[in-house]
């Protein structure tokens, strides 16, 4: 269990496809080989000997490149709103087109210079592995981000065993298949929308069809879904009362309303709120 809930609190979530570029460097591909066929190719070597009913086996982080990244972002401070969602990149505002060297300096940028508290699902083996892998890959330098106290409890850290880094999977789940849960079992679970639009695996065809709205759409979703299962943790806690529960459930689905009606491409947040309407219902 965390031991603190900070002024600043970033849930955030990412998506990622096979990158064709590193997987033929990776595996020295011969030049004339197409992208389709390298990624055949990845996939392939990714199966290994395992098994042939996966065409599309999860790859390493490292062979993959990142496309989207979102964070549902709470404040206590009183100068900032207390409830932000901040996607990269943001359809529909100018910059669908960011590449992922961009994506990735504007997010580590950010938490570097607000230092909020980080949270996700299985994200110390994967999210937060693939942002470091990929700012190497693309030379970023991250100084906010990256630097550590000469003390655990003399700043911040995300590298360390703190509460800076919260990977509810970590908290939830013990090492057994049997009794670690994804995203969306602990969520539907407790009355949560958990995947209803699209799932995991069709990000890399949303990728190749050109579609970065729908990635980004369920991007947010899986962010939204990371921050009501925090909050809820964090009520199981006693960081919040059960009125202070509802107080903030109440809050993210008045942002929820309001930024939906903001434009044609926000609508989809009003369907993520259909959801969780539904799920709560039953």
């Amino acid at each position: 269990m965390f031991k603190s809930v900070h002024d600043r609190v970033w849930a955030f979530d990412a998506e990622w496809v096979p990158d064709p570029r590193t997987g033929s460097a990776v595996y020295d591909l011969p030049p004339s080989m197409d992208e389709a066929a390298v990624l055949e190719e990845m996939w392939r070597r990714g199966r290994g000997d395992g098994d042939e009913n996966v065409p599309r086996p999860y790859l390493k982080t490292v062979l993959c490149r990142l496309v989207s990244i979102v964070a549902v972002i709470r404040s206590a401070v009183e100068t900032e709103p207390p409830l932000q969602l901040y996607s990269l990149p943001r359809p529909g505002e100018g910059d669908a087109e960011l590449d992922e060297g961009q994506i990735l300096r504007r997010f580590l940028e950010g938490v570097g210079k607000h230092h909020p508290q980080l949270v996700g699902f299985n994200s110390r083996n994967a999210d937060f592995a693939i942002l470091l892998q990929r700012a190497l890959v693309h030379g970023i330098s991250a100084p906010g981000f990256a630097r550590r106290p000469d003390k655990p409890w003399d700043g911040v850290d995300y590298f360390g065993p703190g509460d800076w880094h919260i990977d509810l999977m970590e908290i939830l789940g013990a090492r057994s298949r049997q009794s670690r849960p994804s995203l969306h079992e602990i969520a539907t679970a407790c009355g949560i929308p958990g995947k209803f639009d699209s799932g995991g695996g069709d990000v890399a065809d949303l990728w190749s069809n050109g579609q970065i709205d729908q990635i980004v759409r369920y991007n947010e979703f899986d962010a939204l879904t990371t921050y009501l299962v925090w909050l809820r943790l964090a009520h199981f806690g006693g960081f919040f009362s059960s009125d202070e529960y509802e107080r903030e459930q109440a809050l993210l689905e008045e942002f929820l309303k309001r930024e939906g009606t903001k434009a044609a491409h926000r609508e989809h947040l009003l369907t993520y709120l259909s959801e969780w309407q539904r799920v709560r219902e039953r």
